[in-house]
């Protein structure tokens, strides 16, 4: 039988002292890497005393020595017949019985290749369980039940290039948003754990780290990825629990735990390593408690360096990633593009929201289209975290669209990326940060917004967000600490910030945004809604014509409490257009004029939006449409009045002669000829007809030659539309040629948009009371 201790070499104890001496290590701190609670075993070692000899070889390990180089020849003498069974080994020399309890055997020295594959088969088989159990299945926030992983993942991609550490001027990203700033080119992130040995994967908070690393460890225990290897994960914040209450700090004896209880030796363990046979899965660097960060660190690089040969993935969010690792490749998650989207909300639906297929596959296209929206911008924006993209879906699941009064589900985005995220996940954060309240998060936060986003800023300096972070630490001096020190506190706060919830992000080396353009926009409200005076909230209202506050004025007007002051404010604004321009004004003083005289049981506002839109919906320079029409009166949306039909016919016949060229007479004849057709819109208007009949009478025929009709038109083709144009002005007061110049359009065009962001303003905003909402929707367009 083996000895059961073992005691170095004089010769061995000079090579010991050497390495000990080159790490800086003290006693203490090698036993504790051995994982001992004295260090009088360390003590033995160096003065050439037995040591049991699973602690003499776990020394040298530490040490990085051979054990064999190590040990006295007497400690090395074999019983009589053991001899004559001793294997060697090319690789390193090592000897150790074949016969014998193979559990005492814990010289760390590898098997030969073959015996190599069949321990590794072994391990895989036994260790398949646990794999499954840390990695099979996903947990979502307000999702009872847990998912499984194949039920739902969808394949992320990846950036080689680090946008935080991009060396870029502000003058490279100005002028794009933050959903355009993500550019780079994108590599499916399987071909990367194929290409490289070493990886550390980054990524923003619910970007899908943790998922990712999951489906490596599935993938390879099902053999779909390196069949050959065993995978091996590691949750490390669980790591550095169990290291604080075992007092145990080296992360091969951690592994070993689990292993052993399933028969797997030390030394078959460590061949396994040794040969390079793992992949080892380290998820969530970011996660470890401050206090154990250098510690956990450092034994991760010990382990990374003694079995390098091994695949590894280490996750960590992006901010929060500072020490390097020899030999890492830095890669970070994509955020979701269409595709992923649309994949990950068709297998959400299926299998979380427990509905049958068909309802399932409809419930997702529904999603999808209105997703596409043009309205839906900011949600498609939320829609690219995965994290955020499920709090969409369930919100969709149970009120079967999505939400009108939008600030509802970015505030709960918020609450999950600032409390709820790090609280399910059991992540304490011990730092000033940590020590401020959900609200002044948020004021920090918006006091950051509106600044950079009154002045048109998406993207903001490293030095001024400190200076802003000061701005406000200032003010809360009283409540958290004296003004000392705050310079360093503001670097803090961006670090926590960045680091914890991904708010801000930076997009190269110094230079920072908020994630989403919609997180901006929200925080950019709040500040607004924070105001309490007409005053305060006139110089905001003064942006309502500048598209990039639109969302900001909706969001807005859904926080403030009551909105009344805010909306009368915009309803000013808006009519203050009529004032710059003489021929505006008259002409919204015709649309006046012109609704009055309809006797029909529409919304007055919605007969003046239909009125003020008709002329102009010729004008190619405008975004025109009925849809503010619509909105004042939906029965507009059904069959028109004959008054209204009527009107609508015959400034479509006054747009197709418009139109009209000597060129296209002879193919638009019929087109032209068809609109004046209008009998049954006619019966009490006898003169209206007659003088309709005459004018398609004067018209020539369409059986003509394609010269003849051009020349007809090049010579009556202007008097006729003047003829037209006159008998439906004597008529029905419209068809006027306004002439309107681009200024007077633009005008026009602002008018239209004001009353648009005013009416949809109402319909969002809370606390109003119905006669209100009437007064405000009464006087539109007047």
């Amino acid at each position: 039988m083996a000895k059961r201790s073992l005691l170095a070499s004089s010769e061995g104890i000079r090579k010991a002292k050497q390495a000990f001496k080159r790490k800086g290590w003290t006693q203490e701190f090698l036993a504790s890497e051995v994982g001992l609670e004295t260090r009088q075993p360390i003590w033995k070692f160096f003065t050439g005393k037995p040591v049991e000899r699973y602690i003499f070889n776990e020394i040298c390990l530490r040490l990085e020595l051979n054990p064999e180089e190590i040990t006295s020849v007497d400690s090395e003498e074999l019983e009589v017949g053991e001899k004559e069974n001793v294997v060697v080994f090319n690789d390193n020399q090592s000897q150790f019985s074949q016969q014998g309890d193979q559990e005492n055997l814990s010289l760390l020295l590898p098997f030969s290749s073959n015996l190599v594959e069949t321990l590794i088969q072994k391990a895989r088989e036994v260790n398949g369980e646990k794999i499954e159990h840390q990695c099979g299945s996903l947990r979502f926030l307000d999702v009872a039940k847990p998912i499984n992983l194949d039920e739902l993942y969808v394949d992320v991609n990846i950036l080689e290039e680090i946008s935080g550490k991009r060396w870029l001027e502000m003058g490279d990203l100005q002028g794009i948003s933050p959903s355009e700033l993500e550019t780079q080119k994108r590599l499916e992130a399987l071909d990367t754990v194929n290409k490289y040995s070493k990886i550390m994967v980054l990524g923003k908070p619910g970007a899908g780290k943790t998922t990712f690393l999951q489906s490596i460890a599935i993938r390879c225990h099902q053999g779909i990825l390196k069949a050959d290897c065993l995978p091996i994960f590691v949750n490390l914040k669980n790591f550095a629990e169990d290291v604080k209450v075992g007092h145990l700090i080296s992360l091969f004896d951690y592994l070993l735990q689990d292993f052993s209880s399933y028969g797997i030796t030390t030394q078959e363990f460590s061949s396994i390593l040794i040969w390079g046979k793992s992949i080892i899965i380290l998820d969530g660097l970011d996660e470890i408690p401050a206090q154990q960060n250098e510690k956990i660190i450092h034994e991760i690089r010990y382990f990374v360096d003694k079995f390098y040969k091994n695949n590894f993935i280490i996750s960590c969010r992006t901010a929060a990633q500072a020490y390097k690792f020899s030999g890492f490749t830095e890669v970070e998650i994509a955020d979701f593009d269409q595709q992923q989207i649309q994949s990950f909300v068709h297998k959400w639906f299926l299998s979380i929201a427990e509905k049958s297929p068909d309802i399932a596959q409809n419930l997702a296209n529904n999603f999808i289209e209105e997703l596409e929206l043009p309205k839906n911008r900011p949600m498609r924006e939320l829609a690219t975290s995965p994290l955020l993209l499920n709090l969409t879906c369930l919100v969709f699941q149970f009120i079967g669209h999505f939400p009108v009064k939008r600030s509802e589900i970015y505030q709960q985005g918020l609450e999950l990326l600032l409390i709820r995220w790090d609280e399910a996940r059991g992540i304490k954060r011990d730092d000033l940060y940590h020590n401020l309240s959900l609200s002044h998060k948020i004021k920090l936060l918006s006091h950051i917004a509106l600044t950079s986003f009154r002045k048109a800023e998406y993207l903001i300096s490293e030095s001024k967000i400190h200076q802003l972070i000061l701005e406000y630490l200032h003010q809360l001096s009283n409540e958290i600490k004296g003004i000392d020190g705050l310079q360093e506190d503001s670097r803090k706060v961006l670090k926590s910030i960045t680091t914890q919830h991904g708010l801000l992000v930076e997009r190269a080396r110094g230079i920072y945004s908020f994630s989403h353009l919609t997180f901006q926009e929200y925080f950019t409200a709040k500040e607004v809604a924070n105001c309490n005076d007409s005053q305060s909230l006139q110089e905001y209202v003064s942006h309502i014509h500048d598209k990039a506050w639109r969302e900001v004025i909706l969001l807005a007007a859904e926080i403030l409490q009551p909105a009344d002051i805010f909306l009368q404010l915009i309803k000013e604004e808006v009519d203050k257009l009529l004032t710059l321009n003489d021929k505006v004004a008259s002409y919204l003083h015709w649309v006046g004029q012109k609704s009055s005289q309809i006797n029909l049981p529409y919304h007055p506002s919605a007969i003046r939006a239909f009125y003020f839109t008709l002329p102009l919906q010729s004008e190619s320079s405008l975004a025109l449409n009925q849809t503010l029409t619509v909105s004042l009166d939906a029965r507009f949306t059904g069959k028109l009045a004959d008054e209204l039909a009527l009107d609508l016919a015959l400034n479509h016949a006054i747009s197709v002669s418009m139109t009209m060229t000597a060129d296209i007479f002879f193919n638009r004849l019929p087109a032209m000829s068809y609109a004046l057709d209008l009998e049954n819109l006619l019966p009490q208007h006898s003169d209206l007809t007659e003088s309709l009949q005459r004018l398609k009478q004067q018209l020539p025929s369409i059986r003509d030659n394609k010269d003849n009709l051009k020349a007809w038109w090049e010579e009556y083709g202007e008097s006729w539309i003047e003829e037209l144009r006159l008998c439906i002005s004597n008529h029905r007061q419209i068809g006027r040629d306004w002439e309107f110049t681009s200024q007077e359009l633009k005008i026009l065009q602002l008018y239209w948009d004001g009353n648009k962001l005013l009416l949809d303003c109402l319909d969002c905003a809370g606390h109003l009371s119905s006669d209100f909402k009437k007064l405000i929707k009464s006087n539109l367009f007047r």
